[in-house]
């Protein structure tokens, strides 16, 4: 998901790395964004245990968030080739959705998923694990979520706690969740790879998906083309595997097969009713996603698991499709978190351009020394479907 999610607005209101980006953005917002990052001219940068490195993260506050009343948290994970800065697209997206009442407030926090802390496609992605990249999936666990849950006041009920993401972020979405299940109740992944070993019965990765006639594919091909950037630009095997295993490591294809979503489902045990699964995905999709989720979503139905997924006809892997796909997302969100919403909460009650209350964070020594809190601005309702989702439904997007 990029730039164009965002309102034209807010986009012609800053430029990256000026010191009043954040300021300029929360103007445009009926929320706020908080910076722990090294992008905007201070380091207020978290210090990562797992990573053994400063990181960056931002956190988003839902409008009237006073640091007593506790709100439902979505943890936002970014694709591949992108990092936490992705987040000041998109962010408007969410606000917009939580003003017209279409998304549940929330406490919404983004970290920087990048193998070297800033976007680069060339040295692939670290997927949210454990790997020679770095200890990510510790990093988004025992230093993010933590940071996140003790800092902020958010309900400590795994019913109110979403983990979701985009591409690369919806494979983390899933592989963590169902590493994490007390932690987590909702799973929501767009354009999610949830089969990173998909084949036909012919060994061929581009296939469409066709019950009868599918394989789990070795890795062992590091030239094979796996996707297609802006349709053009090849993706081989080797780009996302490589900077995630080593000559050290006995059998790549054993260590995909151990964080691949699809498996995960026997290798976890994942029971139906242990999690809500929402799954978005389009028909045209230039990672062939869209065979990845069918056979995911079919290995789940025979476990008695039904995802509610969406699907968008003519979508690519683009941002045009993932806008699609979370308009409808957030209804299937807000109709499961309502309950922990807090009560009489109206996000339409709280006037422009208020000033963030200084206790912010019930640690007030957490705050970033120096750190200067934003105002909180204005944001257009924008107009979104208002979905009826059931567990195990498939909705066909316009």
């Amino acid at each position: 998901m990029a730039a164009g999610s965002a309102p034209a607005a807010v986009l012609d209101a800053f430029t990256f790395g000026t010191h009043e980006q954040i300021e300029r953005l929360n103007k445009h917002l009926s929320g706020q964004v908080l910076d722990f990052t090294n992008n905007h001219g201070v380091d207020r940068r978290l210090y990562s245990p797992a990573l053994d490195s400063k990181r960056d993260l931002y956190v988003y506050l839902p409008p009237g968030y006073d640091g007593c009343r506790k709100f439902p948290v979505m943890l936002w994970l970014h694709g591949l080739g992108l990092d936490e800065k992705n987040f000041l697209y998109v962010v408007p997206v969410f606000d917009a959705a939580i003003r017209a009442g279409k998304l549940p407030p929330m406490v919404i926090a983004s970290p920087d998923g990048s193998i070297n802390g800033k976007p680069a496609l060339a040295s692939g992605g670290s997927f949210y694990l454990n790997s020679k990249a770095g200890n990510f999936e510790d990093y988004i666990m025992n230093d993010i979520w933590p940071f996140v849950t003790r800092n902020f006041a958010v309900r400590p009920e795994r019913g109110a706690h979403v983990l979701a993401g985009v591409s690369m972020g919806g494979f983390g979405t899933y592989n963590l969740g169902f590493k994490h299940p007390d932690e987590f109740g909702l799973l929501g992944g767009i354009m999610p790879p949830l089969n990173m070993r998909y084949a036909d019965c012919n060994g061929r990765y581009f296939a469409n998906y066709d019950p009868a006639c599918v394989s789990l594919r070795n890795t062992d091909r590091p030239g094979e083309v796996i996707g297609r950037f802006y349709l053009v630009v090849p993706i081989r095997s080797r780009h996302l595997l490589d900077p995630l295993v080593d000559s050290k490591t006995a059998d790549p294809t054993a260590f995909v097969a151990r964080e691949n979503p699809i498996e995960m489902l026997s290798a976890y045990d994942i029971k139906p009713g242990r999690f809500e699964m929402f799954i978005g995905y389009g028909k045209r999709d230039e990672f062939n996603i869209d065979a990845q989720v069918e056979s995911f979503v079919d290995e789940a139905k025979r476990r008695g698991i039904r995802p509610t997924v969406a699907v968008v006809p003519d979508g690519r892997h683009n941002m045009d499709a993932a806008v699609k796909i979370f308009n409808y997302m957030a209804g299937w969100i807000n109709q499961r978190v309502a309950p922990y919403v807090p009560a009489g909460y109206d996000p339409t009650r709280y006037p422009p351009a208020n000033t963030a209350p200084a206790g912010v964070l019930r640690r007030k020594h957490l705050f970033p020394l120096g750190a200067r809190l934003p105002i909180v601005g204005t944001q257009t309702d924008e107009s979104y479907p208002v979905p009826s989702p059931g567990s195990g439904d498939v909705i066909i997007l316009p």
